[in-house]
């Protein structure tokens, strides 16, 4: 349980808050903060329905798994293609927000130099990758503790400031709403990216001990400590400094921590230092995580032959899936360049709009299909029915830009889809071994490639040896 928390907690806070606080402050000033209010009551409902469904389908695979279960192949790739997506997108954010709190340190870099820095953080993670740093869950423990460090010196000093000095905290809460609620679905996007994460929680379910309880349990417990640390620090970042500074600050922690410490001297720049440092660990960290969860779905899509081969080839020595690790990086890179951080971010929610949607709907199904779990949300159908409305309205408050590239990312999709799915001889595979026995089934739903690859070998074979094509089974 503890482990599983950690592992929520570590893969949502990341480089979101270190930079979507600014987001906010220049779409709505003071009143953003009640958008991180609903941003975090979305996550937790839909977070709820990844738990159901792992509870239901505790597969590796999260939405993917899910949305194949109960649509089949095609529309379990589109929704695993759109979760790649997002999660792509997000490798290529975090190179942007080093950059951004580097420049806190060396605010003349030039864009060339920006343009080395990224090529530089890329490199270096990819490389840590392949390499294949093992870490097993206490030292992810360790590194959500280290994460959230940087946010507890923020928000205790802050709070005391608050407290000492309630005038300058009444005038930078005034007005509170400064451009009323015009642009709350476009600061709800940003600000939600900060809570995605959540899904990769679901993605190791096989490997998690009881995990039809300890998974629901750690998710609502850990989107729980992430929203308190997020109103918390964003309450303290509008209390110390002005929503005006705050919407144009790259570095908007480190900014308003030396502010509120300048008082001291020599203690601003210290407190600057701490947030600026622990941002630049917490998105190395971060990217770094992403990049093995990223890596693994497109592993898995290419091992079920819905991905191009190269994302399964797992490095000699290193037992890495590296040319996928490769291919995803530079690729994330040439993003990282090109794009700016308020697009790629909102790009990103609307894929994991989509995998969130499938996944919401998949649970209708699984409880007119599979038998009742240990765990089932109260309530029956309540909380799905909100989190498909949740995903829906995301995808409503994305912009028509972004609306053309998911359109034209998802159009290849299916190109992929076409070019890499499984022919005739893999259904054929299925078929014949499903009919034989409900045993053998649920023995081919536990070790699905498996079997199909060990018994077109045997198919291939038969063909060698006598010639015969029918009478192979």
């Amino acid at each position: 349980m503890f482990d599983v928390t950690n592992l929520v907690v570590g893969a949502i806070i990341g480089a979101d808050i270190y930079v979507a606080s600014s987001f906010g402050a220049g779409y709505l000033g003071p009143l953003s903060l009640l958008v991180w209010v609903a941003a975090g009551i979305i996550a937790i409902v839909i977070a709820l329905c990844f738990a159901q469904c792992a509870a239901y389908v505790p597969k590796v695979g999260g939405s993917y798994a899910y949305v194949k279960a109960v649509g089949g192949s095609f529309a379990g790739f589109m929704v695993g293609w759109s979760l790649w997506l997002a999660e792509w997108i997000s490798l290529a954010v975090f190179p942007v927000a080093f950059v951004r709190y580097l420049m806190f340190f060396a605010p003349d870099l030039t864009m060339p130099q920006q343009v080395a820095v990224k090529i530089l953080f890329v490199a270096f993670l990819a490389v840590s990758n392949i390499i294949g740093v093992k870490s097993a869950g206490r030292v992810n423990d360790l590194l959500t503790i280290v994460k959230l460090a940087p946010l507890i010196f923020f928000s205790v000093v802050g709070l005391a400031i608050i407290t000492l000095n309630p005038a300058l905290t009444q005038a930078n809460f005034t007005p509170f709403a400064p451009f009323g609620f015009s642009n709350f679905g476009a600061a709800l996007i940003l600000i939600f990216w900060a809570y995605a994460g959540f899904e990769l929680s679901t993605i190791p379910a096989d490997e998690i001990k009881d995990s039809t309880r300890t998974i629901p349990r750690a998710i609502v417990l850990g989107i729980a400590i992430v929203t308190v640390f997020y109103l918390v620090t964003n309450l303290v970042l509008f209390g110390v400094r002005s929503w005006k500074l705050l919407a144009t600050d790259s570095a908007p922690l480190a900014a308003a921590n030396s502010a509120m410490l300048s008082f001291v001297p020599g203690l601003a720049l210290l407190g600057g230092l701490i947030v600026s440092v622990g941002a630049l660990v917490s998105v190395a960290g971060s990217d770094e995580s992403a990049m093995i969860g990223t890596s693994r779905l497109g592993y898995a899509l290419a091992l079920d032959g819905l991905f191009p081969r190269q994302f399964a080839e797992v490095h000699k020595r290193f037992k890495t899936p590296y040319l996928g690790i490769i291919i995803q990086s530079v690729t994330a890179l040439a993003a990282a360049i090109l794009g700016t951080l308020g697009g790629l971010i909102a790009t990103s929610v609307l894929f994991l709009s989509i995998a969130y949607f499938g996944t919401c709907v998949s649970i209708y199904f699984f409880r007119k299909r599979l038998p009742k779990p240990k765990f089932v949300l109260r309530g029956g159908l309540a909380i799905p029915v909100m989190g498909a409305i949740f995903s829906l309205y995301l995808l409503s408050q994305c912009s028509l830009e972004q609306f053309e590239i998911g359109a034209a990312l998802l159009a290849l999709g299916v190109i992929v889809y076409w070019r890499f799915s499984p022919g005739e001889e893999l259904k054929e595979i299925r078929e014949a071994y499903l009919s034989q026995d409900s045993v053998l089934e649920r023995l081919y739903d536990q070790e699905e490639r498996f079997l199909a690859h060990l018994l077109r070998h045997i198919k291939r074979l038969y063909r060698r040896l006598t010639g015969k094509e029918q009478a192979w089974s």
